[in-house]
């Protein structure tokens, strides 16, 4: 019992200690927008990420208002149309137009309906999380690719991927945003978004190349001697036998790789793609709010990133599982 309560002690000092660390920072924030004289406004979030607006809907053709339930502020219309058809709508009751058993033709406004549409933030984080997506698949593919190109013995796609390697991982991604935007965009007719993307891949790419080759070189040669002595060639050894090894050793690092990706996306706001930073550039010039919008602009970067990383995590359970 004495040795089972002396560990129990010190652990609990260090969770302690945790939240006394967390606390200190709360405040220390307090301290600091009181410092500076600064206004919450966290109120005016809400709007940024659903909000509700009304649409006018029309009659879709000649017909009849057969009835109307009212349902607290909406109204439920039955339409029933010449052709048999029955349309069924809600419509907010303050903008109804029509009264029951009016005939009504095509085109004639019945009233507004209550929409709930994305706000800005959602739409920025959907752009950002497909943008990564994407790309990460890209980089995948030519990481993989580079990778195997970097440990053949043939000179020219040694070079070759050695050169793209050192370029890419040389030059910083804004640059090679621009470029992509501006010169390749323009010369392939490539719309932002298909240029911010194929930037994000080919930059992404050349680290997942190295990774991918490290985890090949880590595999004994003894395996692919092994593999190769049982009939297979080249490629199917590869596929079948090295790949699948130096995959699981690597997982760590293409995840971190790919977490920077998410992170990095955020540059393609610099050529008008409204991501999830600009999407808070944007809402920052209309509210001022600005540690609020940056506050939760990272809140929302780090769901996306701390998802990705429970991923690899369980990814990485099952494969040691299965060994």
């Amino acid at each position: 019992m004495d040795s089972m309560g002396s560990l129990k002690i010190p652990t609990m000092g260090w969770h302690v200690l945790t939240a006394l660390i967390l606390i200190g920072l709360v405040w220390g924030l307090a301290a600091v927008t009181n410092r500076i004289n600064y206004q919450w406004t966290w109120y005016r979030l809400p709007e940024y990420f659903v909000f509700q607006s009304e649409e006018v809907r029309f009659a879709p053709g000649d017909g009849k208002v057969e009835s109307l339930e009212r349902l607290g502020d909406q109204v439920r219309l039955i339409l029933v149309l010449d052709n048999g058809a029955r349309e069924s709508l809600t419509i907010s009751h303050a903008s109804l137009e029509l009264d029951e058993g009016e005939r009504v033709r095509a085109g004639d406004p019945l009233g507004a309906e209550s929409i709930m549409r994305q706000g800005l933030l959602v739409k920025g984080m959907v752009t950002t999380l497909h943008l990564s997506l994407l790309s990460g698949l890209l980089a995948m593919a030519i990481g993989l690719l580079g990778g195997l190109a970097r440990i053949s013995k043939n000179p020219t796609l040694y070079a070759l991927s050695t050169g793209y390697i050192e370029v890419v991982r040389g030059t910083p991604l804004l640059v090679q945003l621009f470029i992509f935007y501006f010169f390749i965009g323009t010369v392939l007719e490539l719309s932002r978004y298909t240029a911010g993307l194929l930037a994000l891949a080919i930059f992404s790419g050349a680290y997942v190349a190295e990774i991918i080759r490290a985890g090949i070189q880590s595999i004994h040669r003894g395996q692919m001697e092994a593999a190769r002595s049982l009939g297979m060639n080249y490629f199917q050894a590869m596929a079948y036998i090295i790949l699948p090894q130096a995959v699981k050793r690597v997982l760590p690092a293409l995840a971190g790789q790919f977490i920077s990706l998410i992170k990095d996306s955020s540059l393609v706001s610099v050529i008008a793609i409204t991501d999830l930073a600009k999407a808070g550039r944007e809402i920052i010039t209309n509210t001022f709010a600005t540690f609020e919008i940056w506050f939760t602009v990272a809140a929302l970067y780090f769901v996306l990133t701390f998802s990705l990383s429970l991923l690899t995590k369980t990814l990485e359970r099952r494969m040691t599982a299965g060994d």
